[in-house]
C-alpha cells in the first residue's frame, strides 16, 4: 500500500490570504512533521478544542502514564499561559473495557480461590501446586503462540521491506514488530522465571507462597474456566471506580491541571449507540451476531483514507491488536459494538445487549463536547495505531454526509517512556507506579525530567535523566536563593545609607539586561518551535549564569551596589517561564510572588537559645575549637534545616542564609549521607580487597620452604646457609659459587617482604587476619543496616 500522507491544513493556511504565517509550529503525527498551528476557527481565534485520551482504569497508573499526562499538561499550559489560547480540554475515563472486565473478573475469582486455598488440607494435598503448574503451562503455551506469530509477521514484513518494488513504509512496520517481538519475548522470559520460582519453592510450600509466585497466571487460568460465572455488575463498577479515584489523586499529586470536561464512557452510552447508528446509516458499518463492525472497504471506496497516522501498520494483525471474530468481512475491520458474552457487563442497544468497542467512545464523547472538528487530539505513541487511526475513520464516516475528510487537524503523540530497553507497560510488569515513584522523586523533579525531553520522542527512565533533572532543579533553587540573598544584602546597604542607594547603571547592568532580553527572544523562539521546553530551559540556564556573574561583580565590597529592580526583573521572568511549565519554586517574598511565610520567630528563638546553651556549656568545660565548630555544624544541620534555612559558609566573608523547603534540605542531607556511605563502602571494599591479596601473598611466602630446602636439588649448604657444593657433593668453583649465590639472593629477595614485616611486627599475619575480619564484619553490619532502612 502507499504511504502518502493525508492531511489538509486548516483553511486559513491555504486560502491565498496575505496574513503572516503563525509563529507556533507543532509536530503533527498526521504528516510526521512540524507544521504551523492555526485553530479551526482561524488565525485570529484564541479558542482551541483539545481532546486527550484518558486512562483505562483497570490498574494503578505508572510513570509511563505520568510521561503522557505531564507532557500534555506542560504543552497545554504553554498554549494557555504563554501563547494565550483559551483551551477547552476534554479527557475521557474509560470505565468500560476488555482490560477492566478481565482484571476485575480475575481478581474476583482469585480472591475466592485464595479463601479456599488457605485450607491446610488442600495445601498438603498439592491442589494449589497442581493448579499453579497447570495455569503456568497454559500461559506458556499461549505466550509461545504469540511469540511465534510476532516472529512470522516480522519475517514477512522484513521480506517486503527488502523488495525494491514493494510497498513503502514496511521498514517502519519492521521496527514496530521488532518492538512487539521484544515485548512478547520479555513476557515469555518472565513466565519462565515464574516457573523457576515455583520449582524453587519445593513440595512443602504453603498456599500463600504458591499464590505469591503464581497468582497472576492462576487468575488467568481461573478466568478461562469460570469467567462466565461472574455476573454481578458491581464487581466491574467497583474495580473501575477504585482505580479512577486513584488516577485522579495521582494527577493532583503531580500538579496536572484538571480537564475542562471529564467524560466517562458509562455516562455517554446513549451517545455511543447513536454514533454507531450514524455510521451504520452512512453505510460504513454492518451488524453480525449482535456485534457491529466498521467496514474499512466501504470507507475506502467512498474516497476516505484508512490509516492516516500509521499507513505502514494497516494490515498487520499483530499490530491491530483485535482478534478475528465470526462475521468480520475483512481483517482490518474493527468492532464498534460488541455483543454480550457470559461474564461481561452489558447495556441495551438496537443490536441487542452488549457494550462499546474500544475506539468508539472517544469519537462519540469528543464529538458530543467539541463538535465535528477538533483542533488537537493527543495520546501516547502506542495509541497511534490502531486506536487513533480507527477513531479518525469512524468519525469521518459518521460525518461523511457533512463532507468531513479530517476530523482532527493536529494529532500529537507523546514518546514512549522506556526502561531496560522496553516500553514501560503493565502487561510487561516492568513499571513503577506513580505513587511508588513519588516516595523518592518529587513531583517537581518528575515534571522537570519531562520538561528537559523532547515531548514527541521516546525517552529512557533512569539515573541519567533523573540526575539531570535534580541538577537543574538545584541550579534553579540556588538562583532564587541567591536572588533573595542579593536583595537582602542590597537592603542592608540601603539601611546603612539611610534608605537610599545609587540607581545608576554601569556596564554590568547593561550586560545582564541584554542577557534578559536575549533570553526572552530565545525562549519564545524555542516554544514556537514545537514547544521545545528543553531549549527554553537551556536559555534560562544561560540567564542564570549571567545573573551569577553579575552577582559576583556586585557582591559585598563592590564599588557599586546591586540594582534591585533589575534583579527582580530577572527573577520575575525566570519565575514566569517556569510557571508556564508548571514548575513552582517558591520565590521568596523579597524576590517575587510567594505566599506570606508563617511567623517562625518562636522556633528561631528556641534554636538560638539552645545553641547558646550548648556554647556556654562547652566554654565552661574548656572545650577546644573542634568541639565549638562541631556545635556550629550541628545547629546548621539540625534546627536550621527544620526551619527551612540553608546556611552557607563563605570564604573571607560572613555566612549566608537562604530559605528552602525543609523536605528538600533533608533530602539533600540524605543524599549526601548516602553518597558518603557509598564512598566509605567503596573505600572499605577496596581496602578489604587489598588486605585479602596481601594475606594470600604473605601466607604463600610463609608456606615457602627455607632457601637451602628450596635449592636442595641443586646445592649443599653449610650451617650458616652458604652454598658450598653441588647436589652430588662436588665443591663449587668460583664461577659456580657466584651463580649459586645469585640464586640464593633471588630466593631471599622473594621472602624478604615477609621477613621485613615480621621483623617490625612478629604478629603481622595475625594482625592482617584480624583487620580482614573486622572489615568483613563492618560490611555485614552496613548491609544489615541498609536492609533495615529499606524495610
Amino acid at each position: 500500500m502507499s504511504c502518502a500522507r493525508d492531511w489538509t491544513p486548516p483553511s486559513s493556511l491555504h486560502n491565498g490570504s496575505a496574513r503572516p504565517a503563525p509563529e507556533l509550529h507543532l509536530y503533527n503525527s498526521l504528516v510526521d512533521a512540524k507544521v504551523p498551528f492555526v485553530p479551526a476557527a482561524g488565525p485570529g481565534s484564541r479558542h482551541v478544542s483539545w481532546y486527550t485520551c484518558g486512562p483505562t482504569v483497570y490498574d494503578s497508573a505508572h510513570l509511563g502514564h505520568a510521561r503522557n499526562y505531564l507532557t500534555f499538561d506542560i504543552l497545554r499550559r504553554v498554549l494557555e499561559d504563554h501563547f494565550g489560547y483559551d483551551v477547552r480540554y476534554v479527557m475521557n475515563v474509560t470505565d468500560i473495557d476488555d482490560k477492566i472486565i478481565l482484571r476485575a473478573r480475575r481478581n474476583h475469582l482469585l480472591e475466592a480461590y485464595r479463601a479456599t486455598a488457605t485450607d491446610p488440607s488442600q495445601a498438603r494435598s498439592g491442589g494449589v501446586a497442581r493448579d499453579a503448574r497447570a495455569a503456568l503451562a497454559a500461559a506458556q503455551a499461549k505466550q509461545a503462540k504469540k511469540v511465534g506469530k510476532a516472529h512470522a509477521e516480522r519475517k514477512a514484513a522484513l521480506e517486503r521491506s527488502s523488495d525494491p518494488c514493494g510497498p513503502r513504509g514496511d521498514g517502519r512496520v519492521v521496527a514496530e514488530l521488532d518492538t512487539l517481538l521484544a515485548q512478547e519475548e520479555h513476557v515469555a522470559a518472565r513466565l519462565a522465571g515464574t516457573l523457576a520460582a515455583l520449582e524453587a519453592l519445593g513440595p512443602s510450600a504453603d498456599a500463600a507462597a504458591l499464590l505469591g509466585v503464581a497468582g497472576d497466571v492462576l487468575a488467568e487460568w481461573l478466568d478461562a474456566a469460570r469467567g462466565g460465572e461472574v455476573t454481578d455488575p458491581a464487581v466491574f463498577r467497583a474495580h473501575a471506580a477504585r482505580y479512577e479515584a486513584e488516577f485522579l489523586a495521582d494527577m493532583e499529586a503531580l500538579g496536572v491541571r484538571p480537564p475542562t470536561v471529564l467524560t466517562r464512557v458509562s455516562e455517554y452510552l446513549p451517545e455511543v449507540v447513536e454514533f454507531v447508528r450514524g455510521i451504520e446509516r452512512a453505510g460504513f458499518a454492518y451488524s453480525t451476531h449482535g456485534s457491529v463492525y466498521f467496514d474499512t472497504a466501504a470507507f475506502r471506496s467512498a474516497g476516505h483514507t484508512y490509516g492516516k497516522l500509521a499507513p505502514w501498520s494497516v494490515g498487520s494483525v499483530a499490530l491491530a491488536g483485535e482478534a478475528g471474530a465470526d462475521g468480520k468481512r475483512h481483517p482490518s475491520d474493527f468492532a464498534l459494538w460488541k455483543a454480550r458474552k457470559p461474564g461481561e457487563p452489558a447495556w441495551p442497544s438496537p443490536w441487542g445487549e452488549g457494550r462499546p468497542g474500544w475506539h468508539i467512545e472517544c469519537s462519540a464523547m469528543a464529538s458530543k463536547i467539541l463538535g465535528r472538528t477538533l483542533d488537537i487530539h493527543t495520546g501516547g505513541e502506542d495509541l497511534r495505531f490502531p486506536h487513533h487511526d480507527n477513531e479518525l475513520a469512524q468519525s469521518e464516516a459518521h460525518y461523511h454526509a457533512c463532507g468531513c475528510r479530517q476530523w482532527v487537524n493536529y494529532f500529537l503523540h507523546s514518546g514512549h517512556l522506556g526502561i531496560d530497553g522496553l516500553k514501560m507497560s503493565k502487561s510487561l510488569k516492568n513499571f513503577i507506579t506513580i505513587r511508588a515513584a513519588l516516595e523518592s522523586i518529587s513531583a517537581r523533579q518528575l515534571r522537570l525530567m519531562f520538561v528537559l525531553q523532547a515531548w514527541e520522542r521516546p525517552m529512557t527512565f533512569g539515573d541519567q535523566v533523573l540526575g539531570e533533572a535534580r541538577s537543574r532543579e538545584k541550579s534553579v533553587r540556588d538562583f532564587f536563593s541567591n536572588v533573595d540573598l542579593a536583595l537582602r544584602e542590597a537592603q542592608a546597604l540601603a539601611d546603612a545609607a539611610a534608605g537610599t542607594l545609587p540607581e545608576r547603571w554601569e556596564a554590568e547592568e547593561e550586560v545582564l539586561q541584554a542577557a534578559l532580553e536575549s533570553t526572552a527572544e530565545l525562549v519564545h523562539a524555542a516554544l514556537c518551535d514545537n514547544i521545545n521546553t528543553r531549549g527554553a530551559m537551556d536559555a534560562l540556564g544561560d540567564l542564570i549564569k549571567a545573573f551569577n556573574v553579575y552577582r559576583s561583580a556586585r557582591g559585598p565590597g563592590s564599588a557599586s551596589p546591586p540594582q534591585r529592580l533589575l534583579i527582580r526583573s530577572v527573577a520575575s521572568y525566570v519565575s514566569r517561564i517556569l510557571g508556564e511549565f508548571g514548575l513552582e519554586f517558591g520565590v521568596t517574598s523579597s524576590a517575587g510572588p510567594e505566599a506570606a511565610v508563617r511567623d517562625e520567630t518562636p522556633a528561631v528563638l528556641d534554636a538560638f537559645a539552645a545553641f547558646r546553651d550548648e556554647i556556654r556549656r562547652l566554654a565552661k568545660e574548656g572545650a577546644g575549637a573542634g568541639q565549638v565548630l562541631a556545635a556550629c555544624d550541628s545547629v546548621r544541620d539540625g534546627p536550621l534545616v527544620d526551619l527551612g534555612v540553608q546556611l552557607e559558609d563563605r570564604a573571607g566573608g560572613p555566612a549566608a542564609w537562604k530559605r528552602e523547603d525543609p523536605a528538600v534540605l533533608r533530602a539533600e542531607q540524605a543524599r549526601r549521607a548516602q553518597q558518603a556511605a557509598e564512598a566509605a563502602e567503596t573505600r572499605r571494599a577496596a581496602r578489604l580487597g587489598r588486605l585479602r591479596r596481601d594475606l594470600d601473598r604473605f601466607e604463600g611466602l610463609a608456606a615457602l620452604p627455607s632457601v637451602p630446602s628450596a635449592l636442595a636439588d641443586r646445592y649443599r649448604f653449610d650451617a650458616p646457609g652458604e652454598p658450598t657444593a653441588d647436589a652430588g657433593g662436588a665443591p663449587l668453583d668460583d664461577k659456580a659459587l657466584a651463580k649459586a649465590r645469585k640464586e640464593v639472593a633471588k630466593q631471599q629477595k622473594i621472602r624478604k617482604p615477609l621477613e621485613d614485616a615480621l621483623e617490625k611486627n612478629p604478629d603481622f599475619l595475625e594482625q592482617l587476619r584480624a583487620d580482614i575480619a573486622a572489615l568483613e564484619l563492618e560490611g555485614g553490619a552496613q548491609g544489615a543496616a541498609a536492609a533495615g532502612g529499606a524495610g
